[in-house]
């Protein structure tokens, strides 16, 4: 089953996917190891399995050096125990020679009939530390060389980073026609610069309304100097219950074994420990109240046990409902959920957030997007 492309009807909807948590992300209580919800293949391949049972759209399968497994192996090994949901494969670039990734992302294209979706990582490496404009560097190459490999009968590039003259790409086509959507995340300069002109859909870690429109406004003002319109998506934590007492009681819940000095050794394992993005999480959680909220149902206490995104929506189904609506109508088409434990809160989200939904996947190729689609981030409150 390949991507359905959003049409005019859809443009309401949002892609609403799940987290696979292949970087021994997964918890009863937050920071506390649990040989049971280890990353193993039986479980993180559970996983995937609920979110497509439970009607999610994509799955995030994020990647590291220091815990968990191979992300593409991973999503090879998926690709035929599902049917229905997407698969977004997180890809550091300059790990694998360029040439042979185009060609085992054309693969892995093919084994899920065009359910492949990529999100680009421009991290540092086991044992290395690069400057930020060193490393945004090659992954613009990167994704440079991938494209011309999905879609030019030869490789010709001379960069920064990599040269090459006259290779052939019959091996590295994809199933679909110009490869799959780049996903991406990042917060300096030369990140959105990266996204503005090659990449597909910009995706945040949660902070206030505010701060995630002046993001979107950023990256867009990048995409529109290169004539091109990005989608927005929002990757954040959820912990939804009947009511609000209850979902604030399960928060704290899950960090009531927390120790901090274990929370702090999770967070620093990460190669983007010292990131731009990582270091904004840090400082909503010292901007937020007694209680760990910075906002309204905007809880930060998931980062105290995790580098990278570090805050949940937590509520009852209505009030989380009205979160995720104010967001569509500030442009945001893509969200990543997650919870502790995770298929637990799959099961969560299922019940009370994807029924009142519209979703979608978002759409392969962008001119299939009509006109009428907004290419300017809306302001907070702002209707399309």
């Amino acid at each position: 089953m390949g991507v359905v492309p959003v049409t005019s009807e859809d443009l309401d909807a949002a892609e609403v996917s799940w987290f696979a948590a292949l970087c021994s992300d997964d918890y009863q209580f937050l920071g506390v190891p649990d040989g049971s919800l280890r990353s193993s293949w039986a479980h993180c391949s559970s996983l995937v399995k609920t979110a497509e049972d439970q009607g999610f759209r994509n799955i995030l399968c994020p990647s590291s050096y220091q815990v968990g497994q191979d992300t593409l192996s991973f999503v090879a090994g998926c690709a035929p125990i599902t049917d229905k949901i997407n698969m977004l494969a997180a890809v550091r670039c300059g790990e694998m020679q360029p040439i042979m990734l185009a060609r085992t992302i054309a693969t892995l294209d093919h084994m899920l009939e065009g359910r492949l979706t990529v999100n680009i990582i421009s991290s540092d490496f086991p044992g290395e530390k690069d400057e930020s404009r060193y490393r945004y560097q090659r992954s613009r190459e990167v994704i440079e060389i991938l494209k011309q490999a999905w879609t030019q009968d030869e490789i010709n590039h001379r960069g920064q980073i990599y040269n090459f003259t006259g290779l052939s790409t019959d091996p590295a086509r994809p199933y679909q026609t110009g490869g799959p959507l780049l996903y991406f995340g990042g917060y300096s300069p030369d990140a959105l610069e990266l996204c503005g002109q090659h990449c597909n859909v910009y995706l945040m870690w949660p902070e206030t309304m505010d701060m995630l429109e002046g993001r979107m406004k950023a990256v867009h003002a990048v995409a529109d100097r290169y004539n091109r319109t990005l989608d927005y998506g929002l990757r954040v934590h959820m912990i939804v219950r009947d009511t609000e007492a209850e979902a604030r009681e399960y928060a704290d819940y899950i960090v009531s074994k927390l120790d901090d000095e274990q929370g702090r050794a999770i967070r620093e394992r990460a190669l983007d420990a010292t990131s731009l993005g990582v270091s904004h999480q840090a400082k909503n959680r010292d901007m937020a109240d007694d209680d760990g909220f910075i906002e309204a149902n905007l809880w930060t206490g998931v980062g105290r046990a995790r580098s990278g995104c570090g805050a949940a929506l937590v509520g009852s189904a209505d009030q989380v409902m009205s979160k995720i609506e104010a967001y569509q109508k500030m442009g945001i088409r893509a969200f990543i959920f997650s919870g502790y434990p995770h298929k637990e809160e799959a099961l969560h989200v299922g019940k009370h957030i994807l029924p009142n939904m519209k979703t979608c996947s978002l759409p392969h190729e962008y001119g299939r997007v009509p006109s009428s689609t907004p290419a300017t981030p809306l302001g907070v409150g702002e209707r399309r």
